[in-house]
């Protein structure tokens, strides 16, 4: 998936994608992102990079999938 990122990070991805923005305290752990790959920092803003992108667009895919599997899981249970 997407080098196993932290829910934590994965939340900084996505506020990222939706122009949210941060707390001081969240700068340091934007940075390792940075490094990492996932985002770039553009004058006074942070953008996701492609790989950034990816790593969102893969989690809620996956968290796509889970809610799938539990509908029809709890479609078949008799009412």
């Amino acid at each position: 998936m997407s080098d196993m990122l932290r829910d934590e990070q994965l939340t900084i991805l996505r506020d990222i994608s939706q122009s949210v923005a941060f707390a001081d305290d969240r700068h340091g752990k934007i940075g390792e992102l940075i490094a990492d790959g996932y985002v770039m920092k553009d004058g006074d803003l942070f953008e996701l990079t492609p790989k950034g992108i990816s790593a969102v667009e893969e989690h809620a895919a996956a968290l796509g999938a889970d809610d799938a599997d539990e509908a029809s899981t709890e479609s078949d249970r008799p009412i």
